[in-house]
Formats: C-alpha cells, sequence, structure tokens
C-alpha cells in the first residue's frame, strides 16, 4: 500500500524524473536516504517500471496514427497478440473485452507505411477481422496520468 510519502514521490518522478534525489527530497522534505530506499522499494515491486523520454511522436515525422480492433481465433488471442506486438510500427497492443478481441496503435511517416502495416495483419495467423479507425487529431496524449 502507497502511504502520503510514496504518491508525493511518484509525483515529483512523473513530473520530472530527472531531477536529482537531492532535490527531490529537499522539496519533500525527507533525507536523501530514505527518498532512495522509498524509490528502490518502489522500483522493486514493479510500481515503477522504468525511466524514459516522453517522445513527441508527430514531431519525429509520425504523421498517420491509427487504432486497429482485432479479432482473433479463440484460444490463440494471447499468442497472436504477441506476434503483432513484434511488428514494426506497433506502438502499443492491449488485450480488451467487448466485440473485439485487441486493440493496436500503430504510427507510420508515411500513407504507404501505414497501409503496409495495417495489410501486414492479414498474414498473421489466428487474425481474423479487423477495424481501422485513423487518428485525424491528438487531444490528449499523457501517458504519465495522475494514477495515484
Amino acid at each position: 500500500m502507497l502511504d502520503k510519502t510514496d504518491v508525493e514521490i511518484l509525483s515529483e518522478l512523473r513530473s520530472n524524473a530527472r531531477s536529482s534525489y537531492r532535490r527531490i527530497a529537499s522539496k519533500l522534505g525527507i533525507h536523501p536516504t530514505t527518498l532512495i530506499t522509498r524509490v528502490q522499494k518502489l522500483e522493486k515491486t514493479g510500481i515503477i517500471r522504468g525511466y524514459g523520454a516522453n517522445l513527441d511522436l508527430t514531431k519525429l515525422g509520425y504523421e498517420f496514427l491509427g487504432l486497429v480492433q482485432i479479432k482473433m481465433t479463440k484460444g490463440m488471442i494471447l499468442e497472436t497478440q504477441e506476434k503483432i506486438s513484434r511488428l514494426k510500427g506497433v506502438v502499443a497492443v492491449w488485450d480488451v473485452t467487448g466485440e473485439y478481441d485487441g486493440v493496436i496503435l500503430i504510427a507510420a511517416k508515411t500513407r504507404e507505411e501505414f497501409s503496409k502495416i495495417i495489410k501486414s495483419f492479414a498474414n498473421i495467423p489466428h487474425a481474423e477481422h479487423t477495424n481501422t479507425q485513423v487518428v485525424l487529431h491528438v487531444i490528449k496524449e499523457q501517458w504519465q496520468f495522475d494514477a495515484v
């Protein structure tokens, strides 16, 4: 269970994971060693899965984004999703409930590349049917939302 200090640590790391432990500890009013110990515990338990840069796909030239809903053969869903996750252009794969078995976020720099990614799903064994939605505008893309 997270206490108030853990929540504050996570909030600080979400806003700037490059900040020094000394600065974060000072801001939170705790000793740097206490902060380091708590961060290590959060990492060990898997609450903190890693650190990285938050990239703007559009500024990197990925002008075509799409959400692909996919139906798969029963009993082969997770295996099929794993294969899809390794395809070039696949940003994320979610196992979902409802009419479709999975939702895939794809990104491409050109219309041709976008088309190629979508058509590649037809070559994946156990992928039965897809429904693609093209993203017109990104209104919010904050993966590091306030979860705690």
